[in-house]
């Protein structure tokens, strides 16, 4: 996810604090994430340097200052043009999970028990996420269907992959 252009449209909505900003995007978006006060500012700081929000004002108080950020048209086009930007697919051509299993194999372990635990703690994740997604909104909702569509692909996977492992196993000793 793209911080920056998330922070842009959320300050496309009305001028903001950076605490209200990390509130916002915490409570919208960072469930399991929460952004960190440091990231939140590094990110303004950058944001501010390019162009795309200005300082709306400038709050003195008991503590350090406080700035309220908007954005600048530049910053509405940014969003804008991130927006309209289809998400690149990711193909997974390059899996963590078929790399222990040609390590498994290529070593003499059990490829199969492997494929075992990471199946069992797939279906843990999902009993997790659809328990959760049970009692969310409709954000938590559909952020877990996102979650749980992923990790059935990988199980149908580790399915497919054990199904498979006698002949994977020989060609990858040979």
């Amino acid at each position: 996810m793209s911080i920056g252009n998330t922070l842009l449209g959320l300050l496309e909505t009305g001028p903001r604090h950076g605490y209200d900003l990390k509130r916002a995007f915490d409570e919208r978006f960072g469930h399991d994430r929460p952004l960190h006060y440091g990231q939140v500012y590094s990110t303004m700081s950058r944001l501010l340097k390019n162009g795309l929000v200005e300082v709306d004002s400038v709050e003195s108080g008991e503590g350090p200052e406080r700035k309220r950020y908007a954005i600048t048209d530049s910053g509405v086009t940014d969003v804008r043009e991130w927006l309209a930007t289809p998400e690149k697919p990711e193909p997974y051509l390059h899996s963590t999970l078929y790399t222990k299993v040609v390590i498994a194999l290529l070593t003499g372990r059990d490829a199969a028990d492997l494929l075992d635990v990471q199946r069992a703690s797939h279906l843990r994740m999902m009993r997790e996420l659809t328990e959760r997604k049970r009692h969310g909104d409709l954000a938590d909702q559909l952020i877990c269907d996102h979650a749980l569509y992923h990790l059935e692909a990988d199980v149908r996977w580790l399915e497919l992959t054990t199904a498979r492992l006698d002949r994977l196993a020989r060609e990858v000793r040979t």
